[in-house]
């Protein structure tokens, strides 16, 4: 009769215990691939924006989400971005935009992000990290940034095209 209890609580412990199992979500095989659920796409149908640096004139592509949504609301906007670790170029806005942070792990030449809910950040080297950003785009064509940049405080210029 003991053995037939222990047997019968083994099993039902057994499965219960692989029932509550989860399994991991997959990471994609492509690490430049946006990750969907948190709806930092590209929209490949528009939201093209200009940026204006000195002479310079780069395009950029938003991505699909409700801070580059509302990023977009506050355009056209000239401000002076300050230089940070000389890899990136930031602003603090005046008012926050909607934040859905997540560490991309390498920072990419040309990406456009908001660190916090207030922080316009534009990177100009490529680079691994470990903060966390919101992604609001990324810079179509790359050449000359860094030096149209510099490497002090620049005028910068967003509007929409």
């Amino acid at each position: 009769m003991k053995y037939s209890l222990f047997i019968v609580f083994f099993l039902s412990s057994l499965f219960t215990s692989l029932a509550s199992c989860k399994k991991e979500a997959s990471l994609p095989s492509n690490p430049d691939t946006e990750d969907t659920n948190s709806n930092n796409t590209l929209n490949p149908t528009g939201s093209q924006m200009r940026i204006k640096i000195g002479s310079s004139t780069f395009t950029a592509t938003l991505y699909d989400n409700a801070t580059a949504t509302a990023f977009k609301a506050l355009l056209p906007m000239t401000i002076t971005m300050s230089e940070l670790n000389g890899n990136e170029k930031y602003f603090d806005l005046a008012d926050n935009l909607p934040a859905t942070a997540t560490n991309p792990g390498t920072i990419q030449n040309g990406d456009l992000m908001l660190y916090g809910s207030n922080t316009l950040v534009l990177f100009y080297k490529s680079f691994s990290t470990s903060y966390r950003y919101t992604k609001l785009g990324r810079i179509n064509d790359t050449s000359g940034l860094a030096a149209a940049l510099g490497s002090g405080n620049v005028l910068v210029t967003f509007e929409l095209e």
